[in-house]
């Protein structure tokens, strides 16, 4: 695994995917213990308004800080260590390992930014694995623009349409995506049973730890600590009520 090259593509594109990386074995178990801790039709967490205006269907989980430790073994893989390492430079750090379950006709997630760009230096850096293939038959494709994170604020406008240079990506199981903070991606709609990822998220050392409380959507800009929208982008695109997909 040549890191320096994997860094070179990343700081380049804003992403970058590795196929094959986790052994399957481990992605098969990490499956049955997500399958098993959701079940068939788990309850959203965040409010109406929120659903709608972020077009965000994902009902989060985070199993370390449950006491699972089935995902430390993916924390401490040594090749992730050091292409974090590679890519945030030394001293990096963990912040928190997150798994993101989206039910069957749900709309996925809307085009958005996981840390405003507003200080180019200050960012985090998703690892997300990913336990099993998604496919254009189960849907929740992840769309991302490459180059993005240089390009500042995510541009305000339709927060599902689509842009002319969007990358669809379909990870297969044992797929490690590194994501930048300021690319902007998307997740399409779910058409199949279920939907989920695993994002293991970090930052280089001196970035807050509260990095990812404000996320900028083509709409809005949204406070997780305080459920409330601390910013309305547009009024040009009025919110689409969730009974509409």
């Amino acid at each position: 695994m040549n890191t320096t090259k994997i860094a070179e593509q990343f700081e380049k594109d804003g992403y970058v995917v590795i196929e094959d990386f986790f052994a399957d074995q481990l992605m098969t178990h990490l499956d049955n213990v997500i399958r098993h801790y959701f079940g068939d039709n788990p309850d959203f967490l965040h409010d109406d308004e929120f659903l709608e205006k972020a077009k965000t269907d994902v009902i989060p989980w985070f199993p370390q800080r449950e006491g699972v430790h089935d995902f430390d073994t993916i924390e401490n893989d040594q090749r992730l260590q050091a292409l974090s390492d590679a890519i945030l430079g030394p001293d990096w750090y963990t912040q928190y390992c997150m798994v993101m379950f989206s039910k069957k006709g749900t709309s996925g997630q809307a085009w958005h930014q996981d840390c405003p760009p507003d200080d180019p230096l200050q960012h985090n850096m998703n690892r997300l694995v990913y336990t099993s293939d998604i496919t254009d038959e189960i849907g929740g494709q992840t769309v991302v623009v490459p180059g993005s994170h240089k390009r500042g604020v995510l541009t305000a406008g339709d927060p599902i349409g689509e842009f002319d240079d969007q990358v669809v990506l379909r990870p297969k199981k044992g797929t490690l995506v590194l994501l930048h903070g300021h690319t902007w991606h998307r997740v399409l709609p779910i058409k199949g049973a279920y939907r989920f990822s695993t994002n293991y998220r970090s930052a280089p050392n001196g970035t807050p730890d509260d990095i990812t409380d404000v996320c900028v959507y083509r709409n809005m800009r949204y406070q997780f600590s305080t459920s409330k929208v601390i910013e309305d982008r547009t009024r040009r695109y009025p919110v689409v009520p969730r009974a509409a997909f």
